[in-house]
């Protein structure tokens, strides 16, 4: 399995046992020449562009407060987590009506 990580995760798998791909690094601080930096840029796009839904579904998850003041069980706290995003997925394939029902 392959996770998709900002650099903050750096080292965490030694830790997982997976694989983890985290946003490349500079190989120069200072004065990289012009194709080094077209090329970093173009990989931590690509890097960006495939981990923003993972960010989105986080930023989603943290609008419910079920999630943020979450006083229960904490074996409770998978079952809520999977009840929201069934809720986010349904709220987001649901084609809206606007009243134009015949």
């Amino acid at each position: 399995m392959e996770i998709l990580a900002d650099a903050g995760y750096q080292g965490m798998g030694a830790q997982s046992g997976e694989r983890v791909v985290t946003p490349p690094h500079r190989k120069f601080k200072k004065d990289a020449p012009a194709w080094y930096e077209e090329r970093h840029d173009l990989a931590r796009k690509a890097h960006s562009s495939r981990r923003i839904r993972v960010e989105h579904g986080i930023a989603h998850l943290k609008n419910w407060r079920a999630l943020a003041r979450h006083l229960g069980r904490r074996e409770h706290m998978s079952d809520i987590v999977q009840a929201v995003a069934g809720l986010l997925s349904h709220q987001q394939t649901a084609t809206p009506d606007y009243g134009l029902r015949a």
